[in-house]
């Protein structure tokens, strides 16, 4: 016997055991999501929004964070030296990620202790606990912006608003501050934060900006090993040789002698505060 058929004898004996296994062995498994018709849809809908912002989570993490403006500089750094796939995307990403939290650490126990415990424990309701979570990284959001970024984000919004005419608006309809104050009449909101609709976009450009003016800085050293390799190896007449296999090794010991890996995430993390 083969062992083609060895293998196929031992799969159908697995499915044929499977099939008639006793059924009392089986354990049914119930999702019980309420009784009543109310009960049951709030239910349905507070599982598709916990699904969704896990879903989102990654996401989210990248809009509303410090994660742009690393992640970003460490790309052009391995750019700069002339590197490409050394370090690999998943240490520069896991890098960013600790120095994102070690930022992010006052912000998030902010949000916490204001709107998670709070809401957990069921001292505030689900609407009131989501605003005070949300209002920290509000605020370091607005204090990393531009305020030109901000400004242009808030006329598109005004613009998209002066764009539907007041008549064809229904008579019976709300504003957005007439809506949330119905919904949730114990939110605390501050006036002086824009909405995240145009802060958060504003952010990222804010951050993206940034990190290209920091990565212009970095890559000004590099640049001139490149030129001095380059000229080097043109006057003493090798101009077969690549001056990039030169200069790489030269740029790679010029950045550990000086700390570079130290220098770039203290000077990253000192850029928030």
């Amino acid at each position: 016997m083969t062992r083609l058929a060895i293998n196929a004898a031992i799969i159908v004996g697995l499915f044929l055991a499977l099939m008639i296994a006793p059924e009392a062995n089986a354990q049914a498994v119930t999702l019980d999501i309420g009784d009543d018709g109310a009960s049951y849809t709030g239910r349905l809908i507070q599982l598709f929004l916990a699904v969704t912002v896990l879903t989102l989570a990654p996401g989210i993490l990248v809009m509303t964070t410090s994660f742009i403006r690393i992640v970003v500089v460490f790309s052009l750094l391995r750019s700069a030296m002339g590197l490409q796939q050394a370090p690999p995307n998943v240490v520069l990403i896991s890098l960013a990620l600790f120095l994102t939290g070690f930022i992010m650490a006052p912000t998030f126990q902010e949000s916490w202790n204001n709107g998670i415990a709070p809401m957990i424990e069921d001292q505030i309701d689900t609407g009131s606990g989501i605003r005070q979570a949300t209002l920290p990284l509000q605020r370091f959001m607005a204090a990393q912006t531009e305020p030109d970024d901000l400004e242009f984000f808030l006329s598109l919004a005004e613009r998209q608003q002066a764009d539907i005419p007041e008549d064809d608006l229904p008579a019976t309809m709300m504003s957005e501050a007439e809506i949330e104050q119905l919904l949730y009449p114990d939110r605390v909101a501050d006036p002086d934060l824009p909405p995240m609709t145009t802060l958060i976009p504003a952010f990222m450009i804010s951050e993206l900006t940034r990190a290209f003016e920091i990565g212009f800085l970095l890559m000004m050293p590099f640049l001139v090993i490149d030129l001095a390799v380059a000229a080097i190896l043109m006057s003493m007449g090798m101009m077969m040789l690549p001056p990039q296999t030169v200069s790489l090794s030269m740029k790679i010991i010029f950045f550990v002698l000086i700390d570079g890996w130290r220098l770039l995430s203290e000077s990253l993390v000192m850029s928030f505060f």
